[in-house]
């Protein structure tokens, strides 16, 4: 499955970024796609094997929004007010 998490500040995506890598997940940091809003610019685009711990990689860092990508489209899975 392939995630995407948008943050509040970019420095959140590089601390997630560094999380989400040592989890065993492929990631790289990305701009955050047109269709989605975002506090910052950046985003984690992500891959993981295996079941999501959403609350975990939700609470992980200042997640803004955590979402499933499907091609062009993002289903939101949780976010953070």
């Amino acid at each position: 499955m392939k995630y995407l998490a948008t943050f509040y500040t970019h420095f959140d995506a590089t601390k997630y970024h560094k999380y989400i890598r040592k989890k065993g997940a492929m990631a790289s940091l990305k701009p955050v796609p047109r269709k989605l809003s975002s506090s910052c610019g950046s985003c984690v685009v992500f891959t993981m094997a295996g079941e999501l711990p959403l609350e975990e990689l939700l609470t992980a860092a200042d997640v803004e929004r955590l979402y499933q990508v499907d091609g062009n489209d993002y289903l939101l899975l949780g976010e953070n007010e």
